[in-house]
């Protein structure tokens, strides 16, 4: 059957369910405003106030901006007049024509509207100044609170407004979207999916209408049915093309909503046609079927009203589908559900989601095109244990985010180029290596790797073990991301780099003074001469002969050790507990010291006398240590250079912290396990942060 989406009347809209506050005071929407009328005082936000601040970060208004509240913008505001509808969608003087086409396309909607807008809320009996939306960010819903103090020139809004001049829900939501990204400015270009996605926790889907399926109408359709979100646009190949206007009355670069599909019989034929909504109220399509064509004079009366067709320059239209595939480059369908538009039969799907991070120097490695970096990404093993019914293979779409990279315009972030592999488990525990990647290729990946919010992919893949790697396609980029994994059958996963345990071997205890060789004996003077007639060697006399025998050493960088770092050692090899080394002690760590050293020089891949923080991971697991990705790049960051390198000396005090650090957890641990809740890698996060 054509599916035509209209306009919703005034729905009966559910409760939203429960999201997280997050007002700085902690308190909820419905406590300020209890505490407002209590008081008797309109709500006006500290977190988002009435300033330039929350207009622009990177300019100065152009224009004398007043901030005016709805009453005394108009006589009698209304919160939603007539219900909410795609026509209450106009754009203002802020390039975020993405955000209004999602805007246009919620509206279509109801429970996801009532979601997003919720529906307790008015500028009636306990109207108060503020007012509170839901978004979906990264997995949790929150509830984002906004004082309804607006911009305004001359008494007209400046940014998104309704065509109905008494209407105030679309400004109040797009005020609270800029306070939830930081400003108004940093809502100026995107994508309407990005919007799409925060409006409903949906998984977005994209098609090129130029390679479109021949059943490119009934995925459309299907999408509309099951309340997905379509939006569509025109490419730009540079950014003179942005907003220009193509000689059908189509503008490049801008972001369109698809509001309804259907068919029509005309001259003995059937024809596809989409209705397409412009967020500017304006400036339409002037090509075949556009609000005059010649084409509806051919359609009956009865027709026409069913299409709800209308000669108005209110920004929405209609076009064949042959024409939209052909002026149109780009259709973006935000589904509340991952299931295949080309499929009939709904799912209940299982979501795994987990939260990283690329950090530079640690985890940050880039794609497979950057080998001796790549393997350092993230690791996420999946279990694929149960095939979909009926078939050989599981099905499986991964979609990974970066996260808050709007919110990060302000300080010169933009959105990185993302994407992901899918390898065959080789079947051993723990972080694969470098040589691993040399030698496999991948079973599945990412399309491309592009630079948008989110990358998403359907994989059909056999039952078995995998190992799923994001990453940034440049190495060193630093960014939080969000990956979910849907599946049809539960699929099990665990981050790699999470919560490992720590070997940590005995230091080795020394042979007995009858029992030494030539060379011990020799070692002993050299301690003699060091510790003096107390026979004992003090930190401050320990840095001394360090610093004088490591800075002689060749092929090694070694600047000096602190004192510090010599008390840290102290610490670590006193058995006896009087604040300093005895020959044995001595002798234990001498011995410690030279393996450390065959170690890094074992890492120094280039022989320059450093070593690359990349290479940490392994020259860590190899001392002993085997760390969680959070742990490593604490380290990275305290003992790395701005060049990402680490010196011997960088790497000795490293070494000794995380060695002290586990023997007290281990001697905690041992005397009270009730004591610790703890694994062994938050406990040395802990220390590291002290």
């Amino acid at each position: 059957m054509p599916y035509l989406r209209l306009a919703p009347g005034p729905p009966e809209h559910p409760t939203p369910r429960d999201a997280r506050g997050t007002h700085s005071s902690g308190q909820s929407f419905e406590q300020l405003r209890r505490e407002c009328l209590q008081k008797g005082v309109l709500f006006e936000d500290p977190d988002f106030p009435a300033t330039n601040s929350s207009l622009f970060y990177s300019e100065r208004p152009q224009i004398p901006f007043v901030w005016k509240r709805p009453g005394e913008i108009v006589e009698n505001p209304e919160f939603i007049l007539g219900g909410a509808t795609r026509t209450d969608i106009c754009q203002g003087d802020l390039g975020d024509c993405w955000l209004l086409a999602a805007i246009a396309s919620l509206t279509l909607n109801e429970k996801a509207l009532a979601r997003v807008v919720p529906p307790d809320q008015s500028f009636g009996p306990g109207y108060a100044g503020i007012f509170h939306f839901q978004f979906w960010q990264h997995s949790e819903w929150l509830d984002v609170v906004v004082d309804d103090r607006l911009p305004t020139f001359r008494d007209r809004l400046i940014f998104l407004h309704s065509a109905d001049h008494n209407e105030f829900w679309s400004a109040l939501l797009e005020k609270a979207y800029a306070k939830l990204n930081g400003s108004y400015e940093a809502l100026k270009g995107g994508s309407a999916i990005e919007a799409m996605e925060d409006f409903t926790g949906g998984v977005a889907e994209t098609f090129a209408t130029r390679e479109a399926p021949e059943n490119f109408h009934e995925i459309l359709e299907k999408a509309l049915q099951r309340g997905s979100l379509v939006g569509c646009s025109i490419d730009i190949k540079n950014s003179a093309e942005s907003e220009a206007r193509t000689p059908f009355g189509l503008i490049k670069g801008h972001a369109y909503t698809v509001t309804g599909i259907d068919q029509v019989r005309l001259r003995g034929r059937n024809t596809d046609l989409i209705r397409v909504r412009n967020p500017w109220g304006q400036v339409e399509w002037n090509g075949a079927w556009s609000d005059s064509s010649s084409e509806w004079r051919a359609v009956g009366p009865a027709e026409q009203q069913r299409l709800n067709h209308a000669a108005l320059d209110d920004g929405e239209f209609w076009m064949a589908l042959g024409d939209f595939k052909a002026h149109f480059d780009k259709v973006e369908i935000c589904n509340l559900t991952p299931d295949a538009l080309e499929e009939d039969a709904l799912h209940k799907w299982e979501v795994t989601v987990h939260q990283g991070s690329w950090v530079r120097g640690s985890t940050a490695g880039g794609c497979r095109n950057f080998l001796d970096t790549f393997w350092t990404n993230p690791q996420i093993r999946l279990s694929l244990t149960q095939q979909d019914d009926g078939q050989e293979a599981c099905t499986l779409l991964v979609a990974l985010m970066q996260k808050d990279r709007r919110k990060l315009k302000r300080f010169g972030a933009n959105v990185l180029t993302i994407g992901y592999a899918i390898y065959q488990c080789p079947g051993t525990e723990g972080h694969l290596d470098k040589d691993f990647f040399r030698y496999h290729a991948s079973q599945a990946r990412s399309k491309t790797f592009v630079n948008l919010r989110e990358v998403s992919d359907r994989f059909k893949l056999p039952p078995g073990d995998y190992i799923l790697i994001p990453s940034t396609f440049e190495p060193h980029q630093e960014a939080d991301f969000c990956l979910r994994i849907f599946s049809d059958k539960k699929t099990i996963s665990r981050d790699l780099d999470g919560h490992v345990d720590i070997d940590l071997p005995e230091p080795p205890k020394p042979a007995p003074r009858d029992q030494e060789t030539e060379e011990e004996q020799q070692f002993r003077a050299l301690f003699e001469r060091v510790a003096g007639e107390d026979m004992e060697v003090t930190a401050e006399e320990l840095e001394h002969v360090l610093n004088a025998v490591l800075s002689k050493k060749k092929g090694i960088r070694f600047e000096k050790l602190s004192l510090i770092s010599c008390k840290n050692i102290v610490s670590l090899m006193d058995t006896s507990g009087n604040g300093k080394l005895e020959f044995e002690e001595f002798k234990v760590f001498w011995e410690k010291l030279k393996a450390w050293m065959n170690l890094f020089l074992r890492f120094d891949a280039d022989k320059s006398g450093t070593m690359s923080s990349y290479e940490l991971r392994t020259a860590l697991r190899a001392a002993g240590f085997q760390l969680s990705s959070r742990l490593l790049q604490l380290v990275v960051l305290r003992y790395a250079d701005q060049d990402l390198q680490l010196g011997f000396d960088d790497f000795l005090s490293c070494l000794v912290r995380l060695e002290n650090a586990s023997r007290v957890f281990q001697a905690l641990s041992t005397k009270d396990k009730e004591f610790l809740h703890l694994n062994i890698n938050e406990f040395i996060t802990l220390t590291m942060n002290i």
